[in-house]
């Protein structure tokens, strides 16, 4: 079980959902970020020196990663930070080469918003969740025209999730000027290990197969229809079928990306499996697992409450909600996504199962541009279990949130405080509790344009 978990900067997204930014985004050119200042965790005090230049030239970017934080009352470094060679190799956050949707795309280390063919079965999948054990993954994709693929894995230290798409346009080389660009694909992916005890044999793989057509493919409108099946190994299966549009006016002064799905999900399934919070539930407890399954529209199983105190630290993974899952369910999914003037980035998703008081799943980000004077700010928010909007205004072990605000003494020179609210393994009380981070920081921000 993973000593502690924590999140330094979750999922900020952009793009037409394939797209992606963490941390601060480079929207060109190369730029330096470095700052000191002070973390509190768990009301212990850091002295926090930072420096993350993301340097980008033509098509190869890399990013580096160095944060040191020194105990005000001892004076020494926080050890759980730098006490494996893994730590130091997280030095480079990641190495890229091309963006996602390119011909040729590659990244190692980071991969925080992986996403494979539509997202029904791996969606904004994070291999950063647990600060403390972070991991190095690899994402590797191809577009040859007729035909391509996608593939990742979240850890090169030991292959835990694999998984690829592969795609084919049967008519690709006619001249027909909407069906050649129409697709089949078919995806899998695997956790071959999730309790990390190799003795186990608990892993889990997903299947499927899809179908689209991009009804319009410009610089300006993009649409496109699909239409996902997906196979939970030796459990259920659903499908989706989903629209895509993505609007680029003005020059670039508007951009609005809208995506919408009808879900049908039938018995002993879950979609996405692989989702922005798998980290946490594939190698979780008896207790948590039964909370998210509550947040899903369960019942209490009719377990009674002391039992379950009783059993709750049991160490489970997720794949234990599947049998619970014994009803046909269908839902919605959507998102916005905006961009006004390239001043400010903005992207919502919510999805919502029907008749289910408890089972919205929503996410937020939004950040503002460089270009805006005095004033950097940035923020996402991720939460499970909505029934009402009560549910969203409140934070607990159901919620992911991180908020960044600026103040620009120069436009290279900011005051900046980060609020995080992440969560942290309790050894005695075995399970995940919340933890709340504050850093203030004074940061050094320049964009040198390579």
């Amino acid at each position: 079980m993973k000593k502690k978990f924590c999140i330094a900067v979750f999922i900020l997204l952009t793009g037409n959902l394939f797209a992606q930014w963490s941390g601060y985004y480079i929207t060109k050119g190369s730029e330096l970020d470095a700052g000191l200042g002070m973390t509190w965790i768990d009301n212990q005090a850091y002295y926090t020196i930072s420096f993350n230049p993301d340097i980008s030239t033509g098509k190869f970017g890399i990013g580096l990663g160095i944060n040191l934080l020194y105990n005000v009352n001892t004076g020494k470094i926080r050890s759980s930070d730098w006490n494996s060679g893994y730590d130091y190799a997280r030095i480079i956050r990641y190495l890229r080469y091309g963006h996602k949707g390119d011909k040729v795309y590659s990244r190692i280390g980071a991969l925080d918003a992986a996403r494979i063919g539509h997202g029904f079965i791996l969606n904004f999948y994070n291999n950063q969740l647990n600060y403390d054990e972070r991991k190095i993954g690899l994402s590797l994709d191809v577009d040859l025209g007729r035909f391509g693929f996608e593939s990742l894995t979240n850890n090169l230290g030991r292959l835990e999730v694999i998984g690829g798409r592969g795609y084919f346009r049967p008519i690709y080389s006619s001249q027909i000027p909407v069906l050649k660009n129409f697709a089949v694909g078919a995806s899998y992916v695997v956790d071959l290990d999730p309790d990390s005890w190799r003795g186990t044999k608990d892993g889990v793989s997903v299947w499927g197969a899809d179908v689209e057509l991009p009804l319009i493919k410009s610089s300006i409108l993009k649409m496109l229809l699909y239409a996902d099946y997906a196979k939970i190994h030796g459990y259920g299966s659903g499908k989706t079928i989903g629209f895509e549009t993505d609007f680029n006016a003005l020059a670039g002064f508007l951009k609005l990306g809208f995506n919408v799905e009808r879900r049908f999900m039938g018995k002993e399934f879950i979609a996405p499996y692989f989702d922005p919070f798998y980290e946490i539930l594939r190698n979780t407890t008896v207790g948590e697992l039964v909370e998210f399954y509550r947040s899903l529209g369960g019942d209490s199983l009719g377990i009674p409450q002391q039992f379950l105190n009783i059993v709750a630290s049991i160490p489970v993974n997720k794949k234990m909600l599947l049998p619970m899952m014994t009803e046909k369910r269908n839902g919605w999914y959507a998102s916005l996504y905006v961009d006004i003037l390239h001043l400010i980035k903005g992207l919502g998703s919510f999805q919502m199962m029907d008749n289910q008081k408890n089972g919205g799943i929503l996410h937020l980000g939004a950040r503002s541009s460089d270009s805006i004077p005095f004033v950097s700010m940035e923020a996402s928010y991720d939460k499970w279990g909505i029934g009402n909007f009560k549910d969203i205004r409140t934070l607990n072990y159901q919620s992911l949130a991180r908020v960044g605000v600026g103040y620009k003494i120069k436009p290279y020179l900011l005051l900046y405080l980060d609020y995080l609210w992440t969560f942290q393994w309790d050894e005695d009380l075995k399970q995940y509790k919340p933890q709340e981070r504050f850093q203030p920081r004074l940061a050094f921000r320049y964009n040198f344009g390579i």
